[in-house]
């Protein structure tokens, strides 16, 4: 057998097929374009839109070593994770592929081949399955490749790909190969009937050969695809002969780190071990989902990352470590797995950064979480739950995810109150569903039905604000065009307004948003006579606004390149606005911006804008989009023909929005706002074209504004305010003064009426630093020990200071304590000048009662 490393496999298993006609793809990134998957969880998940005829593959022959992540939603293996020696949230897959090239007689040779020679596993241990109705693969593994009829054994469920009654869509049956362990992995009898543990499955082989209709009924494909595949991992420990997945070389280094961050053995514990494991799993998932650009967040993919480090942190904490533990084991998963994924390498510093911040963030509430949560299941009989009240407090308090409460409570026999938490968090989540129900059935069906009768709209706005159109639909509130230089909301930037006008009517149209996928729905405001079905019409969009859109769109793409260029290629769009008074962009970065990044990136936007080159908007293909470098989105969906930006010599994107022809057009961009609007997330908010120009007058009338009310010319504002600040402190000074002397003039008088040397009495409408003036001076008079004075400030609130002689025996704060509680406050600690506060004026009598009572003369 071979024994090979995590990258000589690798290595190996692509050649091995790049030899045998496939081209070899990188690996796609962790976040997939399909809206069903959180994460890419299958080697052939980039590939589904050739399975399923959505899109023509480049290649006929494919072979990839896919990284994958199940960790979220029904895929999720995240809770078994650690607890025994083969499950993982982060895995790669090994796979080849073909898209109506070969089929069985090439695919299962081809796999028998690599299994035998590339990874050198003894025939004799090998067993095969193929599902009940796939004679013709049972024959091919028996005549053509040679096995042993007898280990060849028929499954029926476990070997079809597709359940049983549906969906509609490709599907078909499956062949495996199995590794037999040996008598000591339980019973014989192959993987049918033999015992779990020994016979392991390494390679699986899917044969899409049928086309799933909606009643059930399987027909042959015209072309048939190949999909296999398995997991490096647990190929790794057949061919370096251990049975654990952290045995292997790609895991065992990570045990190693987790080892040495916490000061702890493997086999010191049971569960000190299931610590040491997650840690060492989860590393990867951490690093290069961050990699790929997920950050820590309450909502999707950014829950499951939060989940995912929480975990391991709190599993660091149940073994007492005290530093962080996440940087290095980000380290170590860099050093092992950069060499085949680069973009770990180039995003080391910045994975390690989001890592470490989320576990400082995490830690701080830890201990205080994790108490009350003991606290709690201390108290519960046995079988209770955590009430949903408790864990909504932790989850909205104390940072742990419902399913890490859930975690902790069963591992001492509790779960959680899901109603209960649910009702919680409704009041958080108040932002119904019911919004996206809004949208009206019976109008969605005429605007598809449309779609299917004539088509997408044809845009020629790029070029056109006016045309000549046909009237094909008319609703209540909107009308439908055969063509249009109306621009439908998409992207971030919002619809044209303008004018739809005809022999019979003139709608003036305020908002233009797709009713069907390709169908542009004009929204009317008001409509003066009709608009009737087959009218010839003028179609005349808003130029002044879209000529602002147009500024504003092509400043957004270049505030995303300077953005990068200042704070580094993590900079991701994450959403946008694109409007005619204003441009809005949300990116991905962990801390507000600094004035000077700001400086800068304003800088490098103007650069470009005043250098004047042109901005070239054109169609092409997916592929040279992506060879000039163009960047695409996460989340975003592209046919093989896209629309390419280039702004300039620095900015290439996709976009499908309006632009303007040369940089020059924007004029002067600047940015007005920056602020976080989620964890990890930041939004600029910036003004084009005439809006700086607008800015700046605004501006010049308040500063001229303010240097009226001042007396002075605006060159001398500057001058003449801090002129009035000197003067304002000066004024406070001798107001103090003269405040110190009027409580000194009080000092006697109220120490006359001190009873056994304490004075406490009520005095308002002083603030505190007066009130503590005027005790201090009544303190000073002879024969007063102690004083308490209160006082309700205009200001609003209490006031409550203490003062005692040196040689009193009374401590200052003592005697404020239960008054300082009593109006709802608290304060200082000083023995011999305390000064406190509240919120309660209406309780300061009974306070002073209080401070009577604590001074022995209540």
């Amino acid at each position: 057998m071979s024994s090979m490393t995590a990258t000589e496999l690798r290595r190996a298993f692509l050649a091995f097929f790049e030899q045998r006609g496939h081209t070899v793809v990188p690996s796609a990134s962790l976040i997939p374009h399909d809206p069903d998957l959180l994460f890419t969880v299958a080697g052939m998940v980039p590939f589904k839109p050739y399975f399923l005829g959505e899109q023509q593959p480049p290649f006929s022959r494919a072979t990839t070593v896919q990284k994958c992540v199940r960790a979220g939603g029904k895929d999720s293996d995240l809770e078994e994770v650690g607890r025994d020696a083969r499950h993982l949230s982060f895995f790669e897959m090994l796979g080849n592929f073909s898209f109506g090239d070969y089929f069985k007689h090439d695919a299962i040779p081809m796999a028998w081949d690599m299994v035998t020679n590339l990874f050198g596993i003894d025939p004799d241990v090998l067993w095969v399955t193929c599902h009940v109705t796939d004679d013709e693969a049972a024959e091919i593994w028996r005549d053509e490749v040679g096995v042993d009829a007898s280990r060849i054994q028929r499954l029926d469920a476990d070997n079809w790909w597709g359940p049983p009654g549906g969906p509609p869509g490709p599907c078909g049956p499956c062949s495996e190969i199995y590794v037999d362990k040996g008598p000591a992995y339980g019973p014989e009898g192959g993987p049918a009937h033999g015992g779990e543990e020994r016979f392991l499955e390494i390679w699986n082989l899917v044969f899409m050969q049928f086309a799933r209709d909606v009643g059930g009924v399987d027909t042959e494909l015209p072309k048939k695809n190949i999909d296999t595949g398995a997991g490096l991992e647990r190929i790794l420990g057949v061919l370096q002969g251990v049975d654990s997945v952290f045995d292997t070389d790609v895991l065992a280094r990570l045990v190693e780190t987790a080892q040495r961050v916490t000061g702890t053995r493997l086999g010191a514990g049971e569960r000190s071990d299931i610590s040491l494991r997650i840690l060492a799993e989860h590393a990867r998932t951490m690093s290069f989902l961050v990699s790929d650009g997920v950050f820590p967040s309450n909502e999707g993919r950014g829950y499951v990352l939060r989940r995912v480090i929480r975990r391991a942190v709190r599993e660091a904490y149940l073994l007492d470590v005290a530093d962080l533990v996440t940087p290095d084991l980000v380290d170590t998963t860099v050093e092992i797995m950069g060499e085949s994924y680069p973009d770990l390498v180039k995003h080391h510093d910045f994975v390690r950064n989001v890592v470490a911040r989320e576990e400082e963030r995490f830690r701080a509430t830890l201990r205080s979480g994790t108490n009350l949560l003991d606290a709690e299941l201390d108290k519960l009989p046995d079988g209770a739950s955590v009430s949903g009240s408790v864990a909504f407090l932790l989850h909205d308090t104390h940072g742990f995810p419902l399913e890490l409460t859930r975690e902790i409570g069963l591992e001492r026999g509790h779960d959680v109150d899901q109603a209960g938490f649910d009702a919680e968090m409704a009041e958080q989540r108040r932002r119904a569903k019911e919004a996206r129900k809004s949208g009206g059935g019976g109008a969605s069906e005429v605007y598809a039905e449309l779609a299917e009768q004539f088509g997408p709209t044809e845009f020629v706005g790029d070029d056109h604000y006016e045309v000549d159109a046909v009237v094909i639909g008319v609703t209540d509130d909107s009308v439908v065009l055969d063509r249009t230089p109306f621009y439908a909301e998409s992207g971030g930037q919002v619809g044209d307004t303008g004018w739809i006008t005809s022999d019979t009517g003139r709608a003036e149209i305020v908002d233009t948003v797709h009713g069907a996928p390709g169908v542009v729905r004009h929204k009317i405001g008001t409509l003066e006579g009709e608009l009737e079905v087959g009218q010839s019409v003028r179609a005349a969009i808003d130029g002044e606004r879209r000529d602002a859109i147009r500024r504003n769109h092509t400043a957004t793409h270049l505030l995303h390149w300077a953005l990068r260029e200042v704070l580094g290629e993590h900079v991701k769009q994450q959403g946008s606005l694109v409007a005619p008074d204003r441009l809005r962009f949300d990116f991905s970065h962990y801390e507000a911006l600094t004035d000077d990044e700001i400086r800068r990136i304003e800088d490098l936007v103007a650069h470009d804008v005043l250098a004047n080159p042109p901005a070239r908007h054109y169609e092409t293909t997916k592929a040279h989009a992506e060879q000039i470098g163009a960047i695409a989105f996460f989340g975003d969906k592209y046919g093989d023909v896209v629309k390419v930006l280039e702004a300039g010599p620095h900015s290439t994107e996709l976009c499908g929005g309006t632009h303007v022809k040369a940089l020059g057009d924007i004029g002067p961009v600047k940015i007005v706002s920056e602020a976080s609007i989620g964890s990890n997330i930041r939004r600029i908010e910036a003004v084009s074209g005439t809006g700086p120009l607008e800015l700046l007058r605004a501006d010049e009338a308040r500063i001229k504004a303010a240097a009226d009310v001042l007396g002075v010319a605006t060159a001398e504002l500057v001058d003449a305010v801090e002129r009035r600040v000197a003067e304002a402190k000066e004024l406070r000074v001798r107001v103090r003064e003269l405040e110190r002397q009027a409580a000194s003039g009080r000092a006697g008088e109220l120490a006359a009426a001190a009873v056994d040397g304490v004075v406490v009495t009520r005095v308002d409408g002083l603030d505190r630093d007066a009130l503590r003036d005027l005790a201090v001076a009544v303190r000073d008079v002879p024969g007063v020990r102690a004083v308490v004075l209160g006082s309700a400030p205009e200001s609003g609130g209490v006031a409550l200071v203490a003062a005692v002689a040196p040689d009193s025996g009374l401590h200052a704060s003592e005697l404020i304590a239960d008054a300082a509680r009593a109006v709802k406050g608290g304060g200082g600690k000083s023995a011999e000048l305390a000064v406190a506060g509240g919120k309660d004026p209406s309780a300061l009598d009974d306070a002073l009662a209080l401070a009577r009572a604590a001074a022995g003369i209540g």
